[in-house]
């Protein structure tokens, strides 16, 4: 396993230079490392030309017990990519992972989940409460920027204070995961949260001593905030309010289907919500369709059921 390491940080200066997104590139480098510290752990020691399908299953069994077949498509996926970096590289004749097959996933399991309006007002509420001033500001705005925006965790931890435009009342996005940026009108209410914030931004960072920090949304140390101390915070703040755990995904899908159900098209909610494909916006239809809840009311079942109640009342007054 002399040669792993160094394979290993080879690879991820390719997936770099693919510009691939720091979250994936993340995900991918914690995987293969923890795949690498496996193999070195056997006895005797696989040398890495040596690797064969029957290791990498023995591999996947251990590390995907008691997970979702979601996660073991994620686990296979890295595993398969860096599989094929080594055939390039010559290290490998062939990759064993093309041919083990991945669990089969039904996509209507797989529809997204939006917050109930009780508990994202219970949620807000709850951040409302928060004792301390700048973490009561800092929290009621970023829950009222993600909800109304729908940005991803990492675009909103991207922020900058030269993204927020006043004036305009636009926020520009840096959305990595589909190496575009989009500059997205905010409603007023997110536009007043967020002007209310910035001088509770700028005081903390007086009390800190810190002269320049360019980040938008600073944690209580006045360093920039970062997508795990959002997360951590959303969850406690979740457990505190008394309702289900909320992810922070969990606002841009809530975001898209309170826009489509309040009519919005899909080629505008993709762009705002910065999908580089129509497909995934259509995902969003399955759980907010206007015009499906219209056919509802106007389906024939309806007048049927009204009339054959009509006619027994009155066959029952005539009765009386």
């Amino acid at each position: 396993m002399k040669n792993w390491d160094q394979l290993l940080e080879n690879y991820m200066r390719v997936c770099d230079s693919r510009g691939l997104s720091e979250a994936v590139i993340l995900g991918r480098r914690r995987e293969l490392e923890r795949w690498g510290n496996w193999l070195k752990r056997q006895r005797p020691k696989p040398r890495v030309e040596g690797i064969d399908s029957e290791l990498i299953l023995e591999y996947i069994r251990g590390r995907t017990v008691c997970h979702s077949k979601a996660s073991v498509c994620g686990v296979m996926s890295h595993l398969r990519c860096m599989g094929e970096y080594l055939v390039n590289e010559g290290v490998w004749s062939q990759n064993p992972l093309r041919w083990i097959q991945s669990p089969k996933i039904d996509s209507r399991h797989l529809l997204p989940r939006r917050i109930e309006k009780a508990h994202l007002a219970k949620l807000i509420e709850e951040a409302a409460n928060i004792k301390q001033p700048y973490f009561r500001s800092l929290m009621l705005t970023t829950l009222i920027v993600l909800y109304g925006t729908g940005m991803r965790r990492g675009e909103l931890e991207r922020l900058t204070l030269l993204d927020w435009n006043s004036l305009d009342a636009t926020l520009r996005i840096d959305s990595r995961k589909v190496n575009l940026q989009r500059v997205v009108p905010v409603p007023s209410s997110v536009a007043a949260a967020i002007e209310s914030y910035l001088p509770q931004r700028q005081n903390r960072l007086i009390e800190l001593g810190i002269h320049e920090e360019p980040a938008l949304f600073v944690a209580k140390k006045g360093k920039k905030l970062s997508g795990e101390q959002l997360s951590l915070s959303v969850h406690r703040l979740a457990k505190k309010a008394g309702i289900p755990l909320v992810t922070i995904h969990q606002f841009r899908h809530t975001c898209a289907s309170d826009l489509l159900d309040e009519g919005l098209g899909l080629h505008e909610v993709q762009k705002y919500l910065g999908h580089a494909f129509i497909v995934t916006t259509l995902r969003y239809t399955q759980v907010a369709d206007p015009m499906r809840e219209q056919a509802v009311t106007l389906h024939p079942i309806n007048a049927i059921l009204n009339e054959l109640s009509f006619e027994h009342t009155e066959m029952r007054a005539a009765n009386e």
